[in-house]
């Protein structure tokens, strides 16, 4: 984890002092760093790099609204996504010390909110739309080379949204929501009655399609779109479900590399809670938890990963972010709230701000 001492070391002397000195406060009282797009109440977008105890430490302008942040495992830059359909990622050095540049998707892609690293950092992967052929694609930026597009791979679906590089730093796992949608028609969903989501392991070095899973059962309406790992390397996830909504399918599950994938059975009461929508899904620190979050129905469940039930839950407004801190899970809210569960010490803090939908721990580099 990125906790201060460490961040301290890597920023270097010159971006503390160069803190306002309230900010400079925020950073010095922190034990961990957490990153995330918000809204500004003033009117504008950014991002925010935030500690635990609910402080600002230093922000960064975006264009417009942003969606999610992924960093560099060899440098610690980082790179905001624009909330889909969006054409802009912002590259910037949480430390202060390189300009943010903007990119810009290029002719015929935009921009699905979620990307990720090579192991070395040499490469940025960023999940991308190819709205004249309804197809997802994987953009391949060269850092080295001012982040040029080198190329893409096929996400082997439609609307694939968060991608995560597996443990062996080889396989990418991708959520294919199954959703079409078009920059001429906004964010309107284009084909509900045929969707066809899925998750996928794909080579990150060739592009090649490794494995392809799909939900039986009818369940065809239920959007893939967020994951993470647990501690056994499942891979977990939550869905949005476009169907009649007086419906109230399952909408967490796992699936693993070697074919399994299944939905877990939540009690009716809490799927009614839920209204059809896991907004963000995230690990505990060991792997031992998985967080997921509905903001529309202000709820956030902490599950265990072996018996497939949930252990903690927290009523929060607008609630969508969550990250792993020490000993828990930390969420935040499109009301600027920060709060602790699952054993997080974190107390319940506001912001003059509105986070967007994920919230990133940043780890020592």
């Amino acid at each position: 984890m990125w906790q201060r001492r460490a961040f301290l070391k890597a920023a270097g002397a010159g971006f503390a002092a160069a803190l306002l000195p309230r900010r400079a406060e925020a950073l010095e009282r922190a034990e961990l760093v957490f990153a995330s797009s918000i809204q500004k109440r003033e009117g504008g977008f950014g991002a925010v790099l935030v500690n635990e105890a609910g402080a600002v430490i230093s922000t960064v302008d975006l264009p417009d609204r942003g969606h999610d942040i992924t960093f560099s495992p060899a440098t610690g830059q980082g790179v905001v996504f624009a909330r889909q359909p969006g054409t802009f990622a912002v590259i910037f050095d949480p430390r202060g010390a390189v300009k943010p540049k903007t990119l810009t998707s290029v002719e015929g892609r935009h921009f699905f909110g979620h990307g990720a690293f090579s192991p070395d950092g040499k490469l940025l992967y960023a999940t991308e739309n190819d709205f004249h052929n309804a197809r997802g694609v994987i953009g391949v930026y060269d850092v080295a080379g001012g982040y040029r597009r080198i190329g893409e791979f096929n996400t082997f679906g439609t609307g694939p949204h968060e991608m995560l590089l597996m443990p062996d730093g080889e396989t990418f796992v991708v959520a294919n929501g199954g959703i079409e949608t078009h920059p001429d028609y906004g964010r309107a969903e284009l084909n509900l009655e045929t969707m066809d989501p899925s998750i996928v392991f794909v080579d990150r070095r060739s592009g090649d399609l490794i494995g392809q899973l799909r939900l039986d059962g009818g369940l065809h309406q239920l959007s893939i779109r967020h994951m993470a790992f647990d501690h056994k390397g499942r891979v977990w996830f939550g869905c949005q479900f476009r169907g009649p909504a007086v419906d109230r399918p399952q909408l967490v599950g796992y699936a693993t590399r070697d074919g399994k994938i299944q939905l877990i059975e939540l009690p009716r009461t809490t799927l009614a809670e839920l209204r059809n929508y896991i907004g963000s899904v995230a690990a505990s620190a060991d792997g031992g938890l998985i967080g997921v979050s509905s903001p529309e129905g202000s709820t956030i469940l902490a599950i265990d990963p072996d018996t497939a039930t949930v252990v903690a839950s927290l009523g929060l407004e607008s609630g969508c972010g969550i990250a792993p801190d020490s000993v828990g899970l930390l969420a935040s809210s499109g009301t600027g709230a920060l709060d602790g569960l699952a054993g997080s010490p974190a107390p319940l803090t506001t912001f003059e701000l509105n986070f967007d939908n994920h919230l990133r721990l940043l780890r020592a580099v």
